[in-house]
């Protein structure tokens, strides 16, 4: 037999596992958000916003492989682990793809890659070029590798692949970073709101009610051209217009628990009003916030996609889908969708990922049932 659960947390645990799709999205978001912070290990192009560019293979198709002459610096920079994993490596090496080589004349030659049909420009490089030591013969086993794009290139030449595993931090930021700063506001503005009423209320639901009447994408874009365009600048300004979703729900909840027999005995008991705010009434209101916070982070990556398409989000070089989109949507009747297609679909199911998790969110949290 069963047993029973003690608490209504339980309770709505269990009810969440029952739920396929929540919990497979849920799985989805925490695999996302750990490939988002470990980007840099999985990323075939480990650089700097994954931005190793090579004109000569742009626009290749998934599975390309070259052959790549990497010279390496002669001033080797130092870098701690931490910064390489949050930034990527300092990489300040050269990269040639290359056709063929050989040795001749007491000198390297390279044939560079052009094209499948083309014949690229044949150089000697001496020996000046690579580290100090180096001898002829050990070039082409040291410095020469088989370099393989399985997502292919785009039209500047870097790994799709990189870009896109790097551009899945840019979304995961813009996420968190626009919920808190939507949550701390909303719940602020909504639970003052709800629980003095009177005037305060009458301003507060002024305030939301003009912000409500303001298109939300009119609004980040006012706001970005004036913070000025940048990663941060888009973060605060989707954060500052979402709050209002989060005080409404807030609003009501405060409402219609402030009557509660507890609070009462919390007023009778001298405790202030902050204190029964914040300690009494908000962890008892939580659930729909929660619920929201779930639909608002969805709709903070769509909204930052759209501002990077429109080219006022994230700017070159860091990798941002809705950019990568904006870069190849022209590909689409090129030949070459999937360059465009493959952010369009990362973008699409992590948005649907925070959708169906909110749903079951709000079916497990349902106190009615």
């Amino acid at each position: 037999m069963a047993e029973r659960p003690n608490s209504l947390t339980q309770l709505a645990l269990q009810k969440f596992k029952k739920n396929f799709w929540g919990v497979f999205s849920f799985w989805f978001i925490v695999f996302c958000g750990l490939i988002a912070l470990t980007c840099y290990i999985f990323a075939p192009d480990d650089s700097a916003n994954a931005n190793q560019m090579h004109v000569s293979i742009h626009s290749k198709s998934p599975g390309f492989s070259v052959e790549m002459l990497r010279i390496p610096s002669k001033e080797q920079q130092e870098q701690s682990l931490l910064d390489r994993l949050l930034y990527g490596k300092n990489d300040s090496a050269t990269e040639i793809p290359i056709a063929s080589h050989e040795i001749r004349d007491e000198q390297f030659f390279i044939t560079e890659y052009a094209s499948e049909e083309q014949k690229g420009l044949t150089k000697g490089l001496s020996l000046d070029r690579f580290p100090e030591g180096t001898k002829l013969e050990e070039i082409p086993s040291i410095y020469i590798e088989t370099k393989k794009f399985h997502w292919g290139t785009d039209k500047y030449g870097r790994d799709l692949l990189s870009r896109m595993l790097v551009g899945a931090r840019i979304s995961f930021s813009i996420g968190f970073v626009a919920v808190l700063i939507s949550l701390v506001i909303g719940i602020f503005f909504g639970a003052i709101a709800g629980y003095f009423g009177g005037k305060i209320d009458a301003a507060v639901m002024w305030l939301i009610n003009v912000m409500w009447s303001i298109p939300t994408l009119l609004l980040v874009i006012a706001i970005t051209l004036a913070l000025g365009k940048g990663f941060w600048q888009v973060f605060i300004a989707v954060g500052l217009t979402m709050w209002v979703e989060v005080a409404r729900v807030v609003r009501g909840q405060v409402i219609s628990v402030k009557e509660m027999q507890y609070v009462t005995a919390a007023r009778a008991l001298g405790y202030r009003d902050l204190r029964i705010i914040f300690r009494h009434i908000l962890p008892n209101i939580m659930a729909p916030v929660i619920v929201i916070s779930a639909a608002n982070f969805a709709a903070a990556i769509l909204i930052e996609s759209g501002l990077s398409f429109l080219g006022i989000g994230a700017q070159p070089p860091t990798p941002s889908w809705g950019a990568m989109i904006k870069d190849h949507y022209s590909y689409i009747i090129l030949g070459k969708p999937y360059l465009a297609m493959i952010p369009g679909l990362a973008i699409m199911s992590l948005v649907m990922a925070f959708m169906l998790m909110g749903n079951a969110l709000r079916d497990a949290l349902d106190v009615k049932t």
